[in-house]
């Protein structure tokens, strides 16, 4: 499959981009994308809540009154659950929300949902960008330029550029990632995904 490449003021150039069918044209597998996002939203989550149980609350280990005569229910210390400021039974603990998924089924994931960004034509292979300096009107103007200011752009590098990331930083639907950091949720995350052309190569050698 053939794109035609385009420049950062969004016209077609002269030359065109030999995409991959087994990476950016294959028949999605859906359930593949919904297991490397489910991968992906669990693998972002800290575990790090924590609630103090009754071993660990501050206060006296005294019985706060006898056990026969009062007319009233049997009770321990001041941390019993039942009382305020008591511990909790059953609270949170620290633990860790990470799961597996085989690296094959990861890549299955990635070329359905580069598969899904062909298809609905909101994929673009854009000539290499060259930044001489961090400017964050340079890249607003490009994402104008190629009408793709409108929604979420992800915009895919061969390797981390730190003046195109830091261009990027402050435009609020505007992301930058290198080829090797590229994953299923930012890709469908993304209304429009801006591939370079160096990348096209570092992509398909990744998933194939």
């Amino acid at each position: 499959m053939n794109l035609s490449i385009l420049n950062a003021k969004g016209k077609e150039t002269s030359k065109k981009a030999k995409l991959s069918d087994a990476v950016f044209a294959i028949e999605p597998n859906d359930h593949a994308i919904y297991l490397d996002v489910k991968y992906h939203m669990a693998n972002q989550r800290a575990g790090t809540h924590k609630a103090k149980e009754r071993g660990e609350i501050t206060g006296s280990r005294k019985k706060i009154r006898k056990q026969k005569g009062t007319g009233a229910a049997r009770a321990g210390d001041i941390k019993n659950p039942i009382y305020r400021g008591g511990g909790r039974v059953f609270g949170p603990k620290p633990r860790t929300y990470s799961t597996k998924l085989n690296k094959k089924m990861r890549q299955l994931a990635r070329r359905s949902a580069l598969s899904h960004k062909t298809k609905s034509k909101s994929l673009f292979v854009l000539e290499d960008l060259k930044f001489d300096k961090a400017g964050t009107k340079q890249y607003a103007e490009m994402l104008r330029s190629l009408n793709v200011d409108n929604g979420n752009t992800l915009l895919v590098m061969a390797k981390a550029d730190e003046n195109i990331l830091l261009s990027s930083r402050n435009i609020k639907n505007a992301s930058v990632l290198a080829a090797s950091d590229l994953n299923t949720y930012d890709i469908l995350n993304a209304k429009n995904l801006l591939i370079l052309e160096s990348s096209v190569k570092e992509i398909e050698s990744l998933l194939s």
